[in-house]
């Protein structure tokens, strides 16, 4: 859960700021957002989380990783809008303002994004463990960020940028972060095998979700 949390923090503070570019053969240069190099990072530990706890014990982990993006969005609100000492520079509290202040749009199309996003990919992986027997854990990743990322990407990017960029480019930018995520995920299978084998090995846990209460908002454990 500490490294879940982490990882979603550092995505929404850090990585969503820096626009980056690399020479692909034959398409030239492909633009994205440097946070999705490392944004995947909670789906897999999301996947892992379902596969060996189950649903309700994953749908816990969801919530304090939302819980502390708000915490987050409310101090960088609060850090950006007090007024600056007469000691500190203006370009000091110009680069604090570039950096953690995040329009309310943003903030509000994460935590949206981020929660159906994340409730999407623990739910397909669980109920695809229930139809594959416990069999195939690959095409329960994969499958289940499929299902997840395209959640967060049609909800991220309409709601951030609508009216903001052009339709082409909201487009665009969504296909292309969309499938940079997802094979993400493709190549990290091989470490999500060793994880997952390692901690149903340690925790004595396999949980199937057969009669789990797949509301986000059930309590239930």
């Amino acid at each position: 859960m500490a490294a879940f949390v982490t990882v979603i923090l550092c995505s929404n503070l850090i990585g969503v700021h820096k626009v980056t570019v690399v020479n692909l053969p034959f398409y030239g240069e492909f633009i994205y957002g440097a946070g999705v190099l490392f944004f995947p990072i909670s789906y897999l530990f999301g996947d892992i989380l379902t596969e060996v706890y189950g649903y309700a014990r994953s749908r816990k982990v969801i919530w304090a990783g939302f819980g502390a993006m708000i915490f987050a969005s409310f101090m960088s609100f609060v850090v950006v809008n007090l007024p600056s000492a007469p000691t500190m520079d203006a370009a000091r509290q110009e680069a604090i303002e570039m950096i953690f202040g995040q329009t309310p749009r943003i903030v509000l199309a994460s935590m949206l994004a981020f929660w159906m996003g994340e409730f999407s990919n623990s739910f397909v992986l669980a109920k695809m463990k229930i139809l594959t027997a416990g069999k195939w854990l690959w095409t329960r990743t994969i499958g289940s960020t499929f299902a997840g990322e395209a959640v967060d990407s049609l909800v991220f990017y309409p709601v951030a940028f609508y009216g903001i960029w052009s339709n082409e480019q909201i487009i665009a930018v969504m296909i292309g972060n969309y499938f940079l995520k997802v094979l993400w995920e493709v190549l990290a299978t091989p470490f999500t095998y060793k994880i997952v084998g390692f901690l149903k090995r340690a925790e004595n846990e396999d949980y199937y979700d057969k009669d789990t209460n797949f509301s986000p908002f059930s309590i239930e454990t």
